[in-house]
């Protein structure tokens, strides 16, 4: 029997400034349990929130079936992840969506130290 995979937000960082990575694990793990592989991070103490993803191996994940967790779906929605797996079914070519994904991270993500005091 195949265990259900989700992709979901595993806390890194010390007490009080959480980032994250972002992984694929087995849904009865715990939230920093053992995972599958990391597919990226996210630091929501930056501005905006810096997000860095392994977009090919995200879309292998889900068109595998695993299920992106609601705080991943919304990181996804807003990175345009989603609307780039929705083209990647429809069978545009993955290294096109990969040059887009390498743009829209760089244009995001200014300053990783920049904070939000």
């Amino acid at each position: 029997n195949n265990p259900m995979v989700r992709i979901r937000l595993r806390r890194t960082g010390m007490k009080g400034q959480a980032s994250y990575r972002i992984v694929a694990a087995e849904k009865e793990k715990p939230r920093d349990g053992k995972f599958l592989e990391i597919l990226g991070t996210y630091n929501p103490r930056t501005e905006p929130s810096t997000v860095e993803v392994k977009e090919d191996r995200i879309y292998e994940w889900l068109k595998n079936g695993a299920q992106p967790s609601d705080s991943v779906k919304q990181i996804f929605g807003y990175t345009g992840v989603l609307d780039r797996y929705e083209r990647f079914k429809a069978g545009e070519e993955v290294e096109v969506l990969m040059a887009e994904s390498a743009k829209m991270m760089e244009e995001r993500n200014v300053n990783p130290r920049t904070r939000r005091d």
